[in-house]
């Protein structure tokens, strides 16, 4: 039996739904979709879970006539899974699986060339930061990073070597809203590609496909996984020629996952969504307590009616996640160390989207490569605290974050 996405009822979701050669029947749910994508029961054994291939080669019966699985680095069983899983939950049409994050960023700049330009946000993950500054800029690849708050301000840096628009929204630490579709529109216009960094929203609550983008970007180490236990990353769009091109650089180059991760990141994908209920309903209590308390300056997440785009938010999202940051009132940097090493049920660490809440100062962890005046000039300051709120008991974060902040 075969499975194939299927437009629904539901709003911002396609169905995942079995596909016999009499009818296309049994149409499947959301949350029975998160379950079910990329899943069939092994032909050998019928088992339900996908099997793990830990293979590097395969006999052929001749010389090209194996469909596909010659060399691992070119195919896997278990990755192809995992990519047609990624493909339905970012209702897409193909998905590609990559050893990280930024290596599924790298592949997408190499999609470029010298003297190309990119247009990015000023307030983004250092390690993309990194790879655009360190890496990509000495290939004459020019990058420019702008306030995108309003989507108007893309057109000022938009010239003829424009080719890529990179955003995140929610943006990372500043927990920044970006209209997605107001930049697709514009980008369209001017036959600009559009990659979305959709990491902090994951598929349960967004899906910049819908909305026009091009290519949807994960770190699948973060909610897809949602074990931290795995590194991965994953690109997943609709236009076959741009897959073509995607996986030609995922082979050519080499940056592909092992069975393994891919079996977990397909692990994890079936539990998104009962702990995205879980990260967004603790986000909300925990955001409104820090708002509420006197030692606490300044709360940044989207979920607030004042926040600066969350009309935008509301009509692109469906929760507002459980990422949150916040600055304290005393902002010096022994008060922000003080606070960092105080948590107990907060662990002090990079990554986020497990299961586990962390804490983390992304001045000196994250957000590092970052130039400091840099930082500063985006909002990024050194006091800033950041929150990737987990799926314990929300009373027991809340007295952990008392705690360690001090009562009001």
């Amino acid at each position: 039996m075969h499975f194939k996405p299927v437009q629904c009822n539901y709003p911002g979701f396609y169905i995942f739904a079995p596909q016999t050669e009499q009818s296309m029947t049994n149409y499947m749910k959301p949350d029975t979709k998160f379950i079910h994508a990329g899943a069939t029961p092994d032909p050998s054994t019928g088992a339900i879970m996908t099997p793990i291939y830990q293979t590097s080669t395969y006999v052929q019966s001749a010389p090209g006539k194996n469909k596909g699985f010659e060399y691992a680095r070119s195919q896997n069983p278990t990755r192809k899974a995992l990519e047609d899983a990624l493909a339905v939950i970012e209702n897409g049409k193909y998905g590609l699986a990559f050893a990280s994050g930024v290596a599924a960023t790298d592949a997408v700049i190499k999609l470029l060339q010298s003297g190309d330009e990119v247009i990015a946000g000023n307030d983004m993950y250092g390690g993309t930061y990194r790879l655009f500054t360190k890496v990509f800029e000495k290939f004459g690849i020019r990058f420019h990073y702008i306030d995108m708050h309003d989507a108007n301000n893309i057109k000022t840096y938009i010239n003829n070597n424009t080719k890529l628009i990179w955003l995140e929204t929610p943006t990372n630490p500043l927990m920044n809203i970006v209209d997605i579709k107001a930049v697709t529109t514009l980008a369209k216009e001017k036959n600009i590609l559009v990659c979305v960094d959709n990491t902090f929203a994951s598929p349960y609550l967004q899906n910049p496909l819908d909305l026009g983008a091009d290519i949807v970007m994960h770190s699948s180490t973060k909610y897809l996984g949602g074990h931290s236990d795995v590194i991965q990353g994953a690109l997943i769009m609709n236009d076959p020629a741009l897959r073509e091109k995607l996986y030609f650089l995922q082979k050519s180059c080499g940056a592909v996952p092992g069975p393994m991760d891919c079996f977990l990141v397909l692990r994890g994908i079936k539990t998104l969504h009962l702990r995205m209920q879980r990260h967004c309903e603790n986000g909300e209590k925990i955001a409104r307590w820090l708002r509420g308390h006197s030692k606490i300056a300044s709360v940044y997440w989207p979920g607030f009616e004042d926040h600066p785009n969350y009309s935008i938010a509301k009509k692109q999202m469906r929760g507002f996640g459980g990422m949150i940051s916040f600055e304290l009132k005393d902002d010096s940097i022994e008060n922000a160390n003080r606070v960092l090493s105080s948590t107990k049920l907060f662990s002090l660490a990079e990554s986020l989207g497990g299961v586990e809440s962390l804490i983390n100062h992304p001045a000196s962890m994250t957000h590092a490569s970052i130039p400091r005046e840099e930082r500063i000039k985006n909002g990024l300051r050194d006091s800033l605290i950041r929150l990737s709120v987990g799926i314990e008991d929300a009373g027991d974060l809340i007295e952990d974050l008392e705690q360690a902040i001090g009562e009001r």
